[in-house]
């Protein structure tokens, strides 16, 4: 039996299980694939405080021995679901384990939305990004293309400008969907090229490195080249938290309906990070999350 069990292994959840066993608790972090979360995909960090600069991975791993000689236990499984056993939780996984805690943080983060084309995933961290205010700086002077056209594609591409000699941003519908007044902002800049009705068909690259991309107009079947030094993507963020719906509620966007509290409506179930619903999706609001997560839980202990 654990004090406190915590579904993810990024930095929400990490930082849950630091501050758990610091503050005398037993955590057991499962993370279903590799620890770090999205920070994994970032080849370079430069706004975590007290870091100048190191890689996600190297973020992560640190992390990760950090919770480790802190005495934390992790676990590789995939959680499917949860089961309250009186004021105790049991959490059951794809491969069959069931792990008993008094208490649960989900920090299940989130996924990015991608395009789904060959050569994508191995571009990752390497010419293709999802995050300007992360990734933004190392593509200063340089010709980029934003694919997307809601409010975070906008305000990436906004930041984008500032930094690169050239943004061009491809949205597949015939028109912008974000807000009217970061498109008039947008348009004003002489270095953003916009086009629209035209989908992303193929990622190109000159040896292994990202080249540009080839659209496709959805009317005429046209197809053309766009040149770039990398790419960003920002089509939607894919929260996976329907297993947990019963116990967590949910927003519109399938986001834990939570708050800067970090509660749900369940009493010993807490949520940190990328999953819940907020403004700010950085590795320091994940950090954040998972401090004030992990220190309600305690404090839920101690009541007990």
């Amino acid at each position: 039996m654990y004090d406190i069990i915590v579904v993810g292994g990024g930095p929400a959840g990490m930082t849950a299980a630091l501050y758990a066993q610091r503050n005398g608790k037993s955590a057991l972090v499962i993370e279903k694939e590799g620890f770090g979360g999205q920070i994994t995909h970032s080849p370079k960090v430069e706004n975590y405080p007290g870091m100048a600069s190191l890689s996600g991975n190297e973020l992560a791993d640190l992390m990760m021995s950090q919770i480790l000689d802190q005495g934390a236990e992790i676990e590789i499984e995939t959680v499917n679901g949860l089961e309250q056993n009186g004021t105790d939780w049991i959490v059951k996984t794809e491969e069959g384990s069931a792990f008993e805690g008094h208490t649960v943080i989900l920090a299940t983060g989130v996924k990015h939305r991608q395009l789904g084309l060959p050569g994508e995933e191995e571009l990752i961290g390497e010419g293709i990004s999802f995050c300007a205010v992360c990734d933004g700086d190392f593509y200063t002077g340089k010709e980029v293309i934003m694919v997307g056209g809601g409010n975070s594609a906008l305000q990436e591409a906004l930041l984008l400008a500032d930094k690169c000699s050239k943004v061009t941003v491809v949205q597949d519908l015939p028109y912008l969907t974000g807000e009217q007044r970061l498109q008039d902002v947008l348009r004003a800049k002489s270095n953003v090229a916009v086009i629209t009705g035209q989908r992303v068909v193929e990622i190109l690259k000159d040896g292994d490195a990202f080249k540009g991309i080839m659209v496709e107009d959805r009317e005429s079947g046209t197809r053309q080249e766009i040149d770039g030094d990398g790419m960003f993507v920002a089509i939607g963020l894919i929260p996976e938290n329907d297993a947990f719906a019963a116990v967590a509620d949910l927003n519109s966007y399938g986001y834990f309906d939570s708050d800067e509290s970090c509660l749900t409506k369940t009493a010993g179930l807490f949520v940190a990070g990328d999953c819940r619903s907020k403004t700010v999706r950085q590795v320091t609001t994940a950090c954040a999350d998972g401090a004030t997560a992990a220190l309600a839980a305690c404090h839920y202990l101690n009541r007990l």
